[in-house]
């Protein structure tokens, strides 16, 4: 059994934060998010496919700061662009740089429902401006939902502060339930503005989903037959999956996609995409604006990674390598014989366990999760894991190995 980690400074710097930062930090980095007292807390540096902890631990980091590296950790030839633009031009102006431009022309060309975009920082931001924009194009006030899209009022999960006003008109359905969201769209379809989908399926806690035959295009079938606006929240798919995003990928054009993440390797952007005449609501019908949207030293890093992942094909070798992964931990499951399931293959690793009346998988997933820390594989209990492009064929085995063993003392320990 593999031994319990050095977290002296990771703890200490936890109960400073704690009389600082309401809980230390955001909630989804916090301990309890993993497994606490086993997990570090605070990292110190990352490079390529690794991050090292204030402790001196080292390990495959496989979640990838929850999705934004698609390459890798301080990508010199990105960073190199971003600093060339800090010295040469700066970032922070009352109007905008050319390369606003050079960047829209680029996704354009890429993601097949971009006809205009805006760019702005977050992922919530992006979903909240998706449903603006759509509730101002359509005239209806109700959203159809389906999968994580942030924080902000009309969609967070804990509605503490949250006005019942704010979420009253937004209804949810299952992913791959299309006959759910038929029967969502009979009752409340006039009123709907949008429906707003991940194109794959990754609720937070649960296991990644492909798609049915004719999920996507059933629900652009029932956006359109009620007049609603289809926006696919692609925060998590876009530049991963393919190019242009999943709806490239299943061959499915949303009127609407909000990309993120992935985009700039972990620089602080995300656009909304959309049909032209949906998204010219924003030249005076809504109003969108923010003091920062307009800088522009993430739009440098994503188009600079943009280039990089076109010029060498990264997302073919990120599914490669991810797909031989997959193959070697599905062997590793089965012949566990616990009641565990691999799915996100090959972008999204998960590996979960099957809930029972006893409460036994709680103590399967904490056992397996601490095993699998000490062997220096960073992914998380309650979040699907991602591939970057840094992790070599030789990291990924050896991911597959700890996760074998880990498997193996997590079946004589729970």
């Amino acid at each position: 059994m593999a031994e319990h980690l050095k977290l002296d400074n990771s703890e200490r710097l936890y109960r400073e934060a704690q009389e600082l930062i309401p809980g230390g930090m955001m909630g989804i980095r916090r301990p309890y998010n993993f497994v606490p007292g086993e997990y570090p807390i605070f990292f110190d540096s990352a490079r390529g496919g690794k991050v090292t902890d204030v402790d001196g631990n080292e390990y495959l980091d496989m979640l990838c700061a929850y999705g934004p590296i698609i390459i890798g950790h301080r990508e010199r030839e990105i960073d190199a662009a971003v600093i060339k633009q800090i010295k040469e031009k700066g970032f922070c102006m009352s109007i905008v740089q050319e390369i606003q431009n050079t960047l829209a022309k680029k996704v354009i060309s890429l993601v097949p429902s971009a006809e205009k975009v805006v760019f702005t920082k977050t992922g919530s931001d992006s979903t909240t401006l998706a449903t603006r924009i759509a509730r101002s194009f359509t005239g209806k006030t109700k959203i159809i939902r389906c999968g994580y899209h942030g924080w902000h009022d009309w969609c967070v999960e804990n509605k503490g502060g949250v006005l019942p006003k704010s979420f009253e008109d937004t209804l949810e359905f299952k992913y791959n339930d299309l006959e759910g969201l038929e029967d969502l769209m009979k009752a409340h379809g006039p009123e709907a503005a949008c429906i707003i989908v991940t194109p794959l399926g990754h609720p937070n806690a649960h296991e990644v989903e492909m798609p049915k035959p004719g999920f996507l295009e059933g629900a652009k079938a029932l956006a359109e037959r009620y007049g609603a606006v289809l926006v696919f929240d692609e925060i998590r798919t876009g530049f991963r999956v393919s190019m242009g995003g999943a709806q490239k990928f299943f061959g499915v054009t949303p009127h609407m996609s909000v990309f993120g993440k992935a985009m700039a390797n972990g620089y602080d952007i995300s656009m909304v995409a959309g049909r032209k005449d949906i998204m010219d609501v924003l030249i005076s019908k809504a109003f969108v604006s923010s003091t920062y949207f307009n800088n522009t030293l993430a739009m440098v890093a994503s188009l600079k990674t943009i280039e990089i992942l076109e010029r060498d094909n990264m997302l073919e070798v990120i599914a490669k390598r991810g797909r031989a992964f997959s193959k070697k931990v599905k062997k590793h499951v089965e012949a566990s014989g616990l009641p565990c399931t691999f799915t996100g293959e090959p972008w999204m690793p998960y590996i979960t366990f099957d809930k029972d009346d006893q409460g036994r998988y709680k103590k399967l997933r904490t056992a397996f999760y601490t095993q699998l820390i000490r062997r220096r594989v960073f992914l998380q209990p309650y979040h699907h894991g991602y591939v970057a492009y840094r992790h070599t064929a030789k990291d990924l085995a050896y991911a597959a190995d700890m996760i074998a063993e880990s498997l193996e003392v997590a079946k004589t320990s729970a």
